[in-house]
């Protein structure tokens, strides 16, 4: 289940894991047995703020289960037997801000879902943004972030480490869009993963009309100059960019056959 992986991610991946490794031996000024001591200390401190960040959460937001929340675990639920991302927690965190965000280094790894998005979407593209952060668990981005994110620390020179910054963005990117698909098998409406990038930009949407014309003014930044350079070091991709390789993928063949394995799974339930 884990075929809807975007193309390039890995290329990218290994690309700037070479990119890490060569700049930090002939400009970083270390040896190379102390690039692997550097990278562990990171991720132990990484571990041990997700840890802290955890129990915090824990606290201030609402542990998603059948008892407090049932609807919204049923649809956990659903999600994860479509994409079988391993033992997670969904965390719903008091928030005005339309987001959502995989961390964790330790299974189970943990989703936070700012609880304006229960506001906004739909329960299919709740599906969508849900099924995107399961994907990021699937394929294991979040402790491989963590990897790069300690490689790149790695001290180097300043024109060094923005080339690092550039490779891991776009690597970052990539990420994205195989997460996407992910929230795509989790939904089965095309149409309503792309409602869900579209209110996660435009916000409460009441009408097709109004979804039109948002989407509208989205597909104009993909003209703006500043959209694009603001891009390059983003960590995710333009939203219009988002839903056009959603597009792409849904008229594949490849979609399809996992699409009716997600069915066919669902059936059997």
């Amino acid at each position: 289940m884990t075929t809807y992986r975007y193309p390039s991610e890995q290329l990218i991946l290994f690309g700037t894991v070479l990119l890490v490794l060569i700049l930090a031996l002939i400009t970083g000024g270390i040896s190379g047995c102390l690039i692997p001591l550097l990278i562990l200390v990171m991720i132990i401190l990484a571990y041990n703020m997700n840890a802290s960040r955890q129990r915090a959460l824990l606290q201030q937001g609402v542990l998603v289960s059948p008892q407090k929340t049932p609807r919204l675990a049923a649809l956990v639920q659903d999600c994860q037997r479509r994409l079988r991302p391993g033992q997670l927690q969904v965390i719903v965190s008091p928030s005005r801000q339309l987001n959502a965000y995989t961390f964790g280094l330790s299974s189970p790894e943990v989703i936070v879902v700012y609880s304006a998005m229960l506001d906004v979407m739909d329960e299919d593209e709740l599906r969508f943004v849900i099924g995107h952060e399961m994907g990021h668990v699937a394929l294991g981005h979040v402790w491989l972030n963590t990897l790069l994110g300690g490689m790149a620390g790695v001290p180097v020179s300043i024109g060094s480490a923005l080339l690092l910054t550039l490779a891991f963005r776009s690597w970052n990117r990539a990420c994205e869009y195989s997460a996407d698909r992910a929230g795509l098998l989790a939904c089965g409406k095309p149409e309503k993963a792309i409602s869900a990038l579209v209110k996660l930009v435009a916000g409460n949407i009441g009408s097709p009309a109004e979804l039109q014309q948002a989407l509208q003014m989205i597909e104009r930044q993909d003209e703006s100059l500043s959209s694009i350079l603001s891009e390059t070091l983003s960590t995710h991709p333009m939203i219009i960019k988002r839903i056009e390789q959603i597009r792409v993928y849904v008229s594949t063949a490849a979609y399809q056959r996992l699409q009716s394995q997600v069915v066919q799974t669902d059936a059997g339930a």
